[in-house]
This record gives C-alpha cells, sequence and structure tokens, in this order.
C-alpha cells in the first residue's frame, strides 16, 4: 500500500507521520509519499525581487524545511519513503500527486477547532469532497496531565 502523507511543517502534520507509523508497527506493509506544497509565487514577490531563481530557491528551500520532521521521523522508523514537492492550490495539487504517484490512501492531520470547517480546514474539506481515495484525517490529541496523588487514607477536613 502507497500512502500519501501531506506536511506543512507544522507540529500538528506531525500527528500524521505517528500515526501512518504506528499503522506500520501494527503490521501495514506500507510506503510513503512525503507531500509539501508550496503557494505560487505572488505578482508583489515577482516584481519586488526580479529574480526567479532566487524566488524557486527559497520556495526549495521552505519545502525542505517543512519536510525535515516528517523525513526524520520516517527515517528513524526505517521505512520507505519517496518525497514529493508541488506548487499551487494545495488540496488540489496534493491530489495530482497522489494520483501521479499511484498513491492507495492519504493520512493527513486536521486543522483547527469548533465546527466542521474549521476543525477538518479547508484543505481537508477539499480533499474529503474530492478525492476517490481512503482518506484519514489524524485529529490532535493533547497529552493528558497526570492525575495529582491523592492519598486516600487522610479523612476530609472538619470530620
Amino acid at each position: 500500500m502507497k500512502i500519501l502523507l501531506p506536511v506543512d511543517g507544522s507540529a500538528l502534520a506531525l500527528d500524521a507521520v505517528h500515526h501512518a507509523l504506528r499503522l506500520v508497527r501494527e503490521g501495514l506493509r506500507a510506503s510513503f509519499v512525503l507531500a509539501n506544497v508550496q503557494e505560487p509565487t505572488t505578482f508583489y514577490e515577482m516584481m519586488t525581487l526580479h529574480d526567479a531563481e532566487a524566488l524557486a530557491r527559497m520556495s526549495e528551500g521552505a519545502a525542505a524545511d517543512a519536510l525535515q520532521g516528517a523525513q526524520a521521523l520516517l527515517e528513524a522508523a526505517g521505512v520507505e519513503y519517496e518525497v514529493q514537492v508541488g506548487t499551487g492550490d494545495v488540496a488540489h495539487t496534493l491530489l495530482d500527486i497522489a494520483e501521479e504517484q499511484q498513491c492507495d490512501a492519504i493520512v493527513m492531520s486536521a486543522r483547527g477547532v469548533g465546527g466542521l470547517a474549521a476543525a477538518l480546514g479547508s484543505v481537508s474539506q477539499t480533499l474529503l469532497h474530492d478525492s476517490r481515495l481512503p482518506l484519514t484525517i489524524v485529529r490532535h490529541v493533547e497529552p493528558e496531565a497526570p492525575a495529582e496523588d491523592v492519598d486516600m487514607d487522610e479523612e476530609p477536613a472538619g470530620g
């Protein structure tokens, strides 16, 4: 099975990588396509920088930074993966990458809080609506604070 793992460099995106690696540890035989999508250069950037090569280097650097944490996790786990970087509308570029790479599924993190749109984020929503592949959306869960030690043998005050 080949799984697309979209990452944007955020800690939340790594939740999906951790989830995918958990599936592998539990017996799923999978390889991964680690994908990052950079937004196209804006007209303002083109007019102020006047250097297409410098803009391309900046985009490549941003993609490399965004992929770094996920690559480290996949390498530490010893799983097979490849990297794809695209430019354009994030959701539709991810769908294009999934199709070009013949992925069987997509595992990605959820974004935001409150309400379906905010909980999923626009990219997740678009993929949920437009993808023909199975899509797993991994929700971030904050670790629970450890319970305070309570001595059950103590009598309550005033009793």
